[in-house]
């Protein structure tokens, strides 16, 4: 791999950090402040004022087998010296875990300690850009300069990773959430882009990449069992824009590029660069770029109609084709998801979709399989290969905003939903899928995940029988105080 051609033309996500105002502001700060006053409710999008510990109230019955941690990660600090970022991931990384064994449940939430978070503290205001904010007051290094560590929590190999898209890996220590430092997989990489959506192999090992647009490029990783590197790549993406997650099957690697043109502007945000492209007569569709796995090289694209993306579910081969799960967004849905920073909640558009690609007949078909949703995942015993049921968020349309307020549990052979539905006053969080030992099929372990009881200002950890999602929550772990709103984690059984 070419770094430095890599890192040149990509110019990190600093690249614009030679404008000369700071402009995350105090206008955002009021007006969320003043919409807080009226909405409680938005408080799952407030600064968090420092590190957490505390047991929950355990309402029903923990099984005795779900024993571990779950790791969660999300941003949690919006605000510092009287000014508040203007996008939802621009906020500094808080790491969370959740302890659970012998009918208790303990919580740990820390703040990853990333340069941008040190020196940011010591200087007691923004200094660095961030992806929804510019700010300017200091210059930029590399990537690992404004790295947020907020996306994902990752236990790998006995070490635990707070991920970020833009730039490496943190390690934290698995036990205390105390962050040990920059992870570097090889010096070639240093301060490369690492997504925050690497996917394990069931064989051992993971696949990841990393994306910076200014150079048209997708970096492929593939990392092996002990945190070893067995191959790079850099693969030519023309008209590169933001790519978040990816998906993985048996032979691909695939990822979906939607329509944005990139500005060259240095006076905006990276996101603010994202100009949509999806709509008009000129509209461009979204591209699905397909690289194999035994070459790291492009084997082919298709086209869907112009969508945006965060988050694939599983890809699995089905003969001459591939299957694979996708929650697509209509419309800019990156600028969308930025208007809670002031107080403002806008609705969701977005459904699952199972695309199918054919290479023979170089088309893409798309079958719905479910609403409004986000945040599918499936057991990890069948990633990469083909799965029969999808875990997923929904809507149950009980509160006027479409908040996600539900879990699902798609029977994709049948098209039935097993789901529960929180109601109104809930923001429901990802959840994933726990498998019982020798699990006998999908549905044999557990879905766990978080939930914020809105009215009553608290974080609450779920735990449902994955055979009978409707039925309701088995256990109810409430903490006594509200936990940041997080994004993404990984349960590690004990």
């Amino acid at each position: 791999m070419d770094r430095r051609h890599f890192l040149h033309t990509g110019a990190a996500l600093g690249a614009f950090a030679l404008a000369s105002a700071a402009r995350a502001d105090e206008a955002t700060y009021r007006s969320f402040h003043a919409a807080l006053a009226r909405d409680p409710s938005l408080a799952v999008y407030a600064d968090q004022a420092g590190d957490q510990q505390g047991e929950a109230v355990v309402k029903g019955r923990l099984p005795r087998d779900l024993r571990g941690t779950f790791y969660r990660n999300g941003p949690g600090r919006f605000e510092l010296g009287g000014e508040r970022y203007h996008h939802w991931f621009d906020g500094d990384g808080f790491a969370q875990a959740w302890t659970v064994g012998g009918g208790k449940v303990a919580h740990r939430g820390r703040f990853v300690e990333t340069q941008r978070y040190r020196d940011e503290s010591a200087a007691g205001q923004f200094l660095y850009p961030a992806f929804g904010t510019l700010v300017t007051r200091r210059g930029v290094r590399d990537n690992d300069t404004m790295n947020a560590a907020n996306t994902n929590l990752l236990p790998y190999d006995g070490r635990l990773y707070a991920l970020w898209e833009g730039g490496s890996a943190t390690e934290l220590d698995p036990a205390t959430l105390a962050t040990r430092g920059v992870k570097t997989w090889g010096d070639e990489l240093r301060a490369m882009p690492f997504s925050a959506h690497p996917k394990l192999d069931p064989r051992g090992g993971m696949w990841n990449f990393g994306t910076l647009p200014g150079a048209d490029r997708l970096a492929i990783y593939q990392i092996g069992p002990q945190g070893q590197v067995l191959r790079t790549a850099l693969v030519p993406v023309p008209q590169l824009a933001m790519v978040h997650d990816f998906v993985v099957s048996a032979k691909h690697l695939i990822f979906i590029v939607p329509p944005y043109d990139l500005l060259k502007d240095p006076g905006l945000s990276f996101a603010d660069r994202h100009k949509w492209a999806g709509s008009g007569n000129s509209a461009r569709p979204a591209r699905v770029i397909v690289v194999a796995k035994d070459t790291l090289a492009l084997r082919q694209v298709f086209e869907l109609p112009p969508q945006m993306v965060f988050h694939f579910g599983n890809a699995w081969e089905d003969g001459d084709c591939t299957r694979f799960d996708v929650v697509l967004h209509e419309g800019d849905a990156l600028a969308e998801v930025s208007t809670v920073m002031a107080g403002r909640h806008t609705p969701p558009r977005s459904r699952t979709v199972q695309v199918t690609l054919d290479y023979a007949s170089d088309q893409a078909r798309a079958q719905r399989l479910f609403g409004t949703s986000e945040f599918p995942r499936v057991m990890p015993q069948v990633a990469m290969a083909r799965h029969r049921r999808l875990a997923l968020l929904g809507s149950s349309g009980a509160s006027t905003d479409l908040r996600l307020d539900s879990v699902n549990l798609v029977d994709l052979d049948t098209g039935k939903v097993d789901g529960y539905a929180f109601g109104a006053g809930w923001q429901v969080e990802e959840h994933v899928l726990v498998p019982r030992r020798n699990p006998r099929s999908e549905t044999d372990g557990y879905l766990v995940g978080v939930a914020q009881d809105l009215r009553a200002g608290v974080t609450v950890m779920t735990v449902f029988d994955a055979a009978g999602i409707k039925d309701g929550p088995v256990a109810l772990a409430r903490l006594p105080y509200r936990a940041p709103h997080c994004f993404h984690g990984n349960f590690l059984t004990a």
